[in-house]
Order: structure tokens, then sequence, then C-alpha cells
């Protein structure tokens, strides 16, 4: 099983880079979108509906902003959207689909670089949804959570880790989030499975040189309950094309995704 996770800074402009045409190329089971920026209306082009895939969208209310989306090769037998929460649900943040086997959701965590408003809307999220990841987990299925998780969880995970410790997506409470999710609730950060090279990241700023010097971050995740634990069979962050200013995140899991 082949999931694919990115952050497209807007679906339409991935589009234009390519990114569908890529998509198939990949024979991924399931891709989950976050940052959309459009509404189910703007997406009527055949091209957003690309052969062999179901589309679902949790569109944010505010147009041209937010927004998940799930594409997977068999079509999921419920669908969630949102967490119950009504100010993050509007923002269309949190796509759940489940499968015969295992559910996969498309997660985009607030960010807090714009001011301190934001950041409490980071905090409040972050505080809800752990409670929702232990309800998942007693569940008992396999759950995969994509998408940008807009934090850094460890100095490995960030280029300049230094500069950057009071900055929002590495500040040391964010990170201790993290690590508590891991830690003690035992969720799976599914790239840490594996060996991986210094300085993999996934997101680079638009400012100065950040994607030719690789001045990144890894704030895109895949965080898996324990039994995907042993499923992790490859890993890979692919930047040969740039489609957005993040990079896709591939994983592949020793797995079978049914229907």
């Amino acid at each position: 099983m082949r999931i694919i996770t990115l952050n497209c800074n807007g679906i339409r402009a991935a589009a234009k880079k390519g990114f569908f045409d890529w998509m198939q190329e990949q024979q991924a089971d399931v891709v989950c979108l976050q940052e959309t920026k459009a509404q189910e209306a703007q997406l009527q082009d055949e091209l957003f509906s690309p052969a062999g895939y179901t589309r679902y969208l949790h569109d944010a209310e505010k147009k041209g902003y937010s927004g998940t989306a799930v594409y997977s090769r068999v079509p999921a037998r419920k669908v969630v959207k949102g967490v119950g929460d009504e100010l993050i649900d509007q923002e269309g943040r949190y796509l759940e689909t489940t499968f015969g086997n295992v559910s996969v959701v498309s997660l985009y965590m607030p960010s807090g670089t714009s001011g301190d408003e934001r950041q409490q809307f980071k905090y409040r999220m972050m505080d809800l949804f752990v409670p929702h990841l232990l309800k998942l987990k007693k569940r008992r299925r396999p759950y995969i959570l994509c998408g940008d998780w807009n934090i850094a969880h460890h100095k490995a995970d960030i280029k300049n880790w230094r500069g950057n410790q009071k900055n929002s997506g590495f500040l040391p409470e964010e990170r201790e989030w993290l690590t508590e999710l891991f830690d003690r609730h035992k969720y799976v950060d599914a790239f840490r499975c594996l060996p991986q090279e210094e300085h993999a990241y996934t997101w680079w700023s638009n400012r100065g040189q950040a994607w030719a010097n690789n001045t990144g971050w890894r704030i895109d995740y895949q965080v898996c309950t324990p039994d995907m634990r042993d499923k992790v069979s490859k890993t890979h962050i692919y930047k040969d094309q740039r489609f957005s200013d993040h990079a896709p995140l591939i994983i592949d899991y020793d797995f079978q995704l049914e229907a």
C-alpha cells in the first residue's frame, strides 16, 4: 500500500505544475492533500478527477483558504469531515476516509506564524486533538493520519533549529506535544521507523535561498497507530519536481488496502 501526502499550497496551482500527471505515475493507493484552497465547484475540470481514483473533499468555508482532500483507488466505506468543533471544522482541516481494513486521514494543523491569535487557535486544536486520537485508538483498527502537522519534532527535523526555538512550529510546548503523542500514547512517526539520511525536510520557506540551501523543516508526517509500525517498508521525500513549497512524502506499507 502506497500513501502520499502533500500540502499542495493550492490544488489548482499544483495542477498547473504537473502534480496530477506525476500522481498518476506513482500508482499510490491513497493520496492526501492539504491547503487545497478551493471549493468543490471550482474543481469541475476532469483534471481534478483523475481516472482510477475516487475524490473526497473537505473545503474551508472561506474561499481560497485551507481545505483537505483524499484521492483513493478504492471507494471509502465511510467519510468523516471534521472533528466536531465548529471553529476548526469550518476551516476544512480534517478529512477521515474509512476503508475495509484501514482508515486514512488528511490533516492540516493550523500554523501560528501569523501571530498570537492563530497560535492560540493552534493550541486549541492540539488540545482537542489528543482526546480525538485516543478515541480513534480505541477502535482497534489501523489509522494513518497524513498531513501538514506544522511542527518540527526534533533538531534533526529542522535545519536552523537554534534560530527557531522561539518560533511557531518549533516551540518547546509544540514539540513536547508530539513527544507525548509518540511516547505516551504510542502513535508512530512512520518516517522514523526506517533509517534516514540527515537533513530530510518537507517544507522550505520562499524567503531567501531556503530551497537551494536545503534550509528546511520536516513538518509533514504520516502518523500511524502502533499496529502499522512494522508495516512501514519504504519512505521517500520527492524533490525532483516542485509542486508546492512542500514536498510529497511517500510511504509504502507491507499491507494490502481492502475496499
